[in-house]
């Protein structure tokens, strides 16, 4: 059963209340003498109290959804990008009727993370949590899951420490998941904030480093379009997550020298159950991108852990018996990318960094059957060797 909060409660009552006239007089033909109900917003005392109120509860009752809104931020070593983040929440507009907080999980950082977030305790608005939690497991899945156990609000609003949102990014999200009940996520519009400028077409791997835009309209991703909105800038309904995500995701742990795939897995079992996931132009992000990004080791080894952990991602939406089957097609249909990727590019499909990134890709989707095959023998049959990368 879906929680009512008090701001509900409060206004869905009038401000002026009905007055004690006889019934007979309100339907009289007489319209002149009919009492009028209007509506009126609450005072802004009053939305002060309400919301001082829901937060003594998130406190008392750390458990409950009571709040609104959840932002958490999931930050590995991000004493220098965390600062700017945590500014562009403070400067959010149009939160004043909301009860939020903002969570940041640093994901077993060696520097001084733990001490910005003390730092901006002490003078953070006290009608806004400021929270610290430590999760000492490395992985973005690992410190999403903590972040999803200790929120307090229905909904979950993930950024990254080199996430910046609008100013209005908070009340957009918060505005769309009431529109759309049925959506068990939504992403955000994401564009880049280039440190130097990025190599000759790169728009067309831009959507591999989160970069995302469908357009000024918002968009329901269809199953059949295998196409997902990232981890970053993605909105949840925290129930979704706990009712479909399980405990431990199978792309949790890194692959290579990172994470891949780990988002997607989380979007997509909300998607098998039946929730909507939409993507939402309002929420507006910038992505921070630094030079070092663009540097052709890094996108191939990205690209690299991308293609391996697309086996798991792909048979995430087929019905078991089916995976057999849809394996071959997938892998006739890698192999096929490949073959018309060389013919296409010749040379420059190694020499061109774009163009190599998108062969990495072909080629390590189709070895991914057999590395996630031997990965999960790795998990099961030796359970004390060190995650497989």
């Amino acid at each position: 059963m879906a929680e009512l909060s008090l701001p509900a409660l409060a206004t869905s009552a009038p401000s002026v209340w009905a007055s004690s006239t006889p019934a007979k007089l309100l339907t009289t033909p007489d319209t002149s003498k009919r009492r009028v109900m209007t509506h009126r917003p609450l005072p802004s005392y009053t939305q002060r109290l309400l919301r001082q109120l829901r937060l003594k509860l998130a406190t008392a009752s750390p458990s409950s959804e009571v709040l609104d809104f959840c932002v958490v931020i999931c930050t590995y070593n991000g004493e220098q990008r965390l600062p700017q983040v945590l500014d562009c929440l403070l400067a959010q507009l149009g939160t004043e009727q909301l009860a939020w907080e903002v969570i940041v999980v640093d994901n077993n950082s060696s520097d001084g993370t733990a001490q910005v977030v003390k730092t901006y305790q002490q003078h953070w608005p006290q009608d806004i949590p400021l929270r610290y939690a430590f999760e000492p497991r490395q992985g973005a899945a690992y410190a999403r899951q903590h972040a999803i156990q200790i929120a307090r609000s229905p909904l979950v609003g993930f950024l990254d420490d080199d996430n910046h949102p609008a100013l209005g990014w908070v009340l957009a999200a918060h505005r769309f998941s009431q529109a759309h009940p049925q959506a068990g996520a939504f992403g955000s519009r994401i564009r880049g904030e280039f440190e130097t400028t990025p190599p000759p077409n790169f728009d067309r791997i831009g959507s591999m480093l989160a970069l995302t835009e469908r357009g000024s309209e918002p968009l329901i991703y269809e199953p059949r379009q295998k196409v997902l909105p990232p981890g970053a800038g993605l909105v949840v309904r925290r129930q979704a997550w706990l009712d479909c995500v399980p405990q431990q995701l199978s792309l949790a742990d890194s692959i290579g020298f990172r994470a891949a795939g780990e988002d997607l897995e989380v979007v997509i079992y909300m998607q098998r159950h039946g929730w909507d996931i939409w993507y939402n132009p309002a929420m507006r992000v910038q992505h921070a991108i630094p030079a070092s990004r663009f540097e052709r080791n890094y996108l191939l080894e990205l690209f690299r852990g991308i293609g391996l952990s697309r086996h798991r991602t792909r048979m995430l939406s087929v019905a078991g018996w089916l995976w057999p089957l849809m394996t071959l097609l997938y892998m006739a249909n890698d192999l096929a990318k490949i073959v018309r990727h060389l013919v296409r590019y010749q040379s420059e499909a190694i020499a061109d960094t774009v163009a190599a990134c998108e062969l990495t890709l072909y080629v390590y989707s189709l070895i991914s059957p057999f590395y996630m095959a031997h990965r999960l023998w790795r998990q099961r049959i030796s359970p004390t060797l060190e995650a497989p990368g």
